[in-house]
């Protein structure tokens, strides 16, 4: 197949969206397939371009106002065009909101199926960073999402959103995790002495510091005694978090192997974020045999079995997120069952496992789309 993948963010960004269309693209590449990505610019230029598995489109963009890790997409006539020039049997769109309504424009012209994959609560966002436009956001993800052939949700929460607010021709379609890279061997006593210098646990956070993840209430663990809280990540909450999170070590942002080895190095892994769709780095901790604190809601509902492998608690609720790591920082036993069944539970959610499944999807649409053969 020729796919054409649409995305709003893409490597070197660093975020959920950017990564999974880069496995995407990866994972086609690997089965055979030819993909192409378009995606915004970045003020890097071209050069991180050269380590992408297919050739990549970049379309003009601006930073977000107050939040310029992010970069929307400029309108541009090269989406069609790439579309087109690539000669696409089917055009995949990433967390479609700005440019992706420009990729589900362009398949509409050129006659080609859509699968538009949603991966961001806009409703929670607007909620978070507006006090208002829920509405209105919802009207745009459905008006995007009609559209196409199919869409793609993450997670049982997702995907009961989508149809609650009428979008139509919805499925399942969670997210792979690297087993190999993220692992419990990876554990590293020298990373571990140098953040926690008196044997402190170490309860780690992994995302971006911005408001919607809610990252202050880590602020009643960092009270808690024999406890050293590890922030990873950038954004625009980090000079205020600086503050909210008394003594604990912010590493700023890291990826890959280093990534890896703060994960395996946590002993307790907390994620705060009440609007997540999927929340990979969950899944990541997971992987390196680390037990989870996270919000019942959204994506974590389908990834922590509470009780089994870390807990559960209500959103938006410090006291909860700090009585949840003191109960597992009193129970090393507890700890290590619990990391050991989180292994277990992702072994089987590779991102080849989860690839094959998205060209099952492709296929469906594909096939619905070809005339039927009179007998």
């Amino acid at each position: 197949m020729r796919v054409v993948i649409v995305t709003e963010s893409f490597p070197p960004d660093v975020n959920g969206v950017a990564h999974c269309a880069l496995q995407t693209a990866r994972h086609l590449v690997d089965r055979g397939h030819s993909p192409l990505v378009v995606a915004p610019a970045t003020p890097a230029g071209p050069g991180p371009d050269a380590l992408a598995p297919c050739p990549v489109v970049r379309v003009p963009s601006l930073p977000l106002p107050g939040y310029p890790q992010v970069r929307v997409a400029l309108p541009s006539r090269r989406v069609t065009a790439a579309v087109a020039e690539h000669r696409a049997d089917l055009v995949h769109l990433a967390s479609p909101f700005i440019l992706g309504v420009r990729g589900m424009a362009a398949a509409a012209r050129l006659g080609l199926p859509a699968v538009a994959v949603y991966q961001t609560d806009l409703g929670g966002y607007a909620r978070t960073y507006m006090g208002v436009g829920e509405a209105a956001a919802w009207r745009r993800i459905r008006s995007v999402h009609a559209a196409a052939d199919l869409t793609l949700a993450p997670s049982s929460a997702a995907l009961r959103d989508l149809e609650e607010h009428g979008v139509p021709r919805v499925k399942l379609w969670p997210r792979g995790v690297d087993t190999v890279r993220f692992r419990p061997g990876h554990r590293d006593g020298a990373l571990r002495r140098a953040l926690a210098p008196h044997g402190e646990l170490l309860v780690g956070y992994v995302g971006r510091l911005a408001p919607e993840k809610h990252v202050d209430l880590l602020s009643g663990v960092c009270g808690l005694p024999g406890v050293k809280v590890v922030v990873v990540g950038d954004g625009p909450s980090e000079p205020h978090l600086t503050e909210a999170l008394p003594g604990a070590a912010f590493l700023g942002r890291r990826t890959g192997d280093e990534l890896a080895r703060i994960f395996a190095s946590l002993d307790v892994f907390v994620h705060t974020g009440p609007f997540e769709t999927f929340c990979q780095t969950v899944q990541e901790a997971m992987a390196s045999g680390v037990p989870v604190v996270a919000p019942a809601a959204g994506g974590p509902l389908d990834l922590v079995a509470h009780g089994r492998t870390g807990l559960l608690v209500p959103p938006h609720d410090a006291s909860a997120v700090r009585d949840a790591v003191r109960a597992l920082a009193a129970d090393p036993a507890r700890r290590a069952a619990y990391g050991a069944a989180a292994r277990d539970a992702v072994e089987g959610r590779t991102w080849a496992a989860v690839g094959d499944r998205l060209l099952e999807h492709y296929a469906d649409v594909l096939g619905a789309r070809r005339p039927a053969v009179a007998a």
